[in-house]
């Protein structure tokens, strides 16, 4: 476990040795709530979309499946009619310029795994920008007529009409102290101001605003090399295995494998790690085992992996009663714009 593993768990379960840093966090608090009333207030530049944006993002470090229900959005809008498009960061990969279209075909060391998976999952156009108003534009001139930002809610110079804020309902929000003291990107009370917080997985401690649960579930299997669809029953390979998760929690993959009934031996990597083939190797040559990953550590993976390497895809779930609300709310802002 890294260094920054090992602070950010401590900021979860409030380690007395962060104590210490509760100035710098009150400090950090005070600067993210100015400069949200300096764009709230005109005082700093906002691109308002001539499109619906929708922005999912969360106020912790570390992962809570924004990426999963980015690609539901997606899923949910283009089943209803609309012509979505994602506009992301593109954390982990260097383009030769910006902005860049992210296809299926475009390398993961441009694109960055997340904008790369999603493109790959979703079919939709997917665009990355470190300036997402940039992004966003460019999305909206090739027709796209709504806009979902992926890990966009502290991105405040892109101008948003809906903002679902994603919390992992194990951790919740851990120590409620901001960084460095804590592991909150804004002040717990920034809840209070977007649309609606989705619960991943369920809650262990009360947040103080109302929630919606989200689910991840396990949909199937995906050999990595041919990329062949199999289904979760029967396995379509032969346990114990080789599990690997670079991801913001991989506790929750590790998780998800035991409760499928797989055995084996798990191995941590810092979110989005740059695999190569030597630390793909975990058993000799001659006797190997399957090696199974998430969908956003096969981006990296496909070409370095052994032969008996498979994905494990999942998909975020949601009640009814938000599907009727975001309908709701893209049929009252399509009557605003029109």
């Amino acid at each position: 476990m890294s260094v920054a593993d090992h602070w950010l768990e401590a900021a979860y379960q409030d380690r007395f040795w962060l104590w210490p840093l509760r100035p710098l966090g009150m400090l950090y608090r005070a600067v993210m709530t100015r400069r949200e009333a300096a764009y709230r207030c005109g005082k700093r530049a906002v691109w308002q979309a001539p499109v619906p944006v929708i922005v999912v993002g969360n106020i912790t470090l570390g992962g809570t499946g924004k990426s999963p229900l980015v690609a539901w959005l997606t899923r949910w809008l283009s089943e209803r009619g609309y012509t979505p498009g994602i506009v992301t960061r593109g954390y982990g990969g260097k383009a030769p310029s910006y902005p860049l279209w992210v296809t299926p075909e475009t390398p993961v060391a441009q694109s960055g795994d997340e904008p790369l998976m999603l493109a790959q999952q979703t079919g939709v156009a997917v665009v990355a920008d470190p300036l997402r108003a940039r992004g966003a534009k460019t999305l909206a001139a090739a027709g796209c007529n709504v806009i979902v930002s992926d890990d966009g809610l502290q991105h405040l110079a892109l101008g948003r009409d809906i903002e679902l804020a994603v919390v992992d309902g194990a951790r919740g929000l851990g120590n409620g102290r901001c960084l460095p003291a804590g592991p909150l990107r804004e002040p717990p009370e920034r809840l209070n101001r977007v649309d609606a917080v989705l619960v991943n997985g369920e809650l262990q401690a009360a947040l103080m605003v109302a929630s919606t649960p989200m689910r991840l579930a396990p949909i199937g299997w995906r050999e990595l090399k041919s990329n062949k669809h199999r289904p979760l029953s029967p396995l379509p390979f032969t346990p114990p295995v080789h599990a690997l998760a670079g991801i913001g929690r991989p506790e929750r993959f590790f998780t998800t494998l035991k409760a499928l009934g797989i055995s084996g031996e798990w191995h941590a990597f810092p979110d989005h790690y740059p695999y190569d083939a030597a630390s793909l190797r975990f058993t000799p040559a001659e006797d190997p085992q399957p090696l199974v990953m998430t969908a956003k550590d096969a981006v990296k993976c496909r070409d370095v992996a052994p032969p008996d390497s498979w994905v494990l895809d999942v998909e975020a779930t949601l009640p009814p009663e938000f599907e009727q609300w975001l309908a709701a709310r893209l049929a009252t802002l399509s009557e605003e714009t029109n």
